[in-house]
């Protein structure tokens, strides 16, 4: 052949019609197995490319997700928590198995980005990551759902909708908490991290925390629960604000890694050692976790499957196809700090 393969030819080699090719290519249920494999196999030999944008014109759709990252305080400039740089990897990847193009975008949780992206279509759906305050998002998830538009996200519970969702069991991981402090014989605990609604996911790690303590006899004190944000800086005050009120406790459960990471700091700058005197543990298991000292013992939420679930999700609502929520179980991984 001469010049670039279009899908006449292979219709023409194929002996079906042009539409078949096209119908084929897009692994259409309307040709059968045989039909679509001779026209994937022929398209194969000729080098043939897809026409992207001949084909979204077509379909009124841009074959892409828009993947929207939400600024977080943190120590440097980029605002991002590295908890979601590994989810972006994994969302990076099962797009392009799909043959989506992935737009990510830095958001402020602040600006109208819902009404940008209903009204430019430079999306078919949305992933969001990161939401902030929980109570003040609330109303940007409605309307997204009051402009039927196609979106899923990370941690957040969207009201009367669990098929939006994909999250990590983070009752399961604060229980998990619980009782490897109890295994170690270590029942006097604190707690550092936003036990309310506005951050429904750390309530959920404190609840299961508070709770498994309490199948064993145990009451928290509410003198020992601190709030923090999910920061480092946020951990370090906190942690420091129970040693400067002569606050005693011989176990740490942090909301995250990063307060964990703080709270590490403050304790190690009072003197307590870390485990002898107080054991750690945070949530996440980011990168860093197992390289500061002592190394971190922390729960993981597994970021490469939840970035899969997130894009296949999204590409069953975009299809119009029934959708689980989808809870993935926590796992507790021990470290030297506790």
């Amino acid at each position: 052949m001469k010049g670039k393969a279009t899908s006449f030819d292979i219709a023409h080699y194929a002996g079906v019609s042009q539409s078949t090719v096209s119908r084929a290519l897009r692994n259409s249920p309307l040709v059968n197995d045989e039909t679509r494999r001779r026209v994937h196999d022929i398209a194969k030999k000729l080098n043939y490319k897809v026409d992207k944008n001949a084909s979204n014109l077509r379909t009124q759709q841009s074959s892409t997700l828009a993947l929207l990252l939400f600024e977080d305080p943190t120590s440097d400039e980029s605002q991002i928590n590295p908890f979601f740089l590994s989810m972006l990897g994994s969302i990076t990847r099962a797009c392009a198995k799909e043959g989506y193009d992935l737009l990510v975008s830095f958001q402020s949780a602040s600006a109208d980005w819902q009404a940008d992206y209903e009204d430019s279509h430079r999306a078919d759906g949305i992933i969001l990551l990161g939401y902030g305050d929980y109570i003040d998002f609330q109303p940007k998830f409605n309307t997204l759902l009051e402009q039927n538009t196609k979106f899923v996200c990370w941690g957040a519970s969207v009201d009367n909708r669990p098929d939006l969702t994909i999250s990590c069991d983070n009752y399961g991981g604060g229980k998990l908490v619980a009782e490897h402090l109890l295994a170690h014989n270590r029942k006097d605990c604190a707690f550092i991290g936003d036990a309310s609604d506005h951050s429904p996911e750390f309530f959920a790690r404190f609840e299961g925390f508070k709770e498994a303590l309490q199948q064993n006899g145990i009451t928290l004190n509410e003198r020992k629960i601190a709030n923090a944000i999910s920061t480092e800086e946020s951990g370090y005050h906190a942690t420091r604000s129970l040693i400067a009120n002569n606050i005693k406790f011989n176990a740490l459960f942090a909301a995250s890694d990063l307060i964990a990471i703080g709270a590490i700091r403050a304790l190690k700058e009072a003197n307590i050692n870390v485990p002898k005197d107080v054991a750690v543990i945070g949530f996440d298991n980011i990168s860093i976790a197992s390289y500061i000292n002592p190394p971190l013992t922390t729960i993981e939420q597994n970021t490469t499957i939840a970035g899969q679930m997130l894009v296949e999700n999204l590409l069953k609502l975009i299809r119009g196809e029934q959708v689980q929520s989808t809870l993935l179980p926590p796992r507790l991984i021990a470290r030297g700090s506790s």
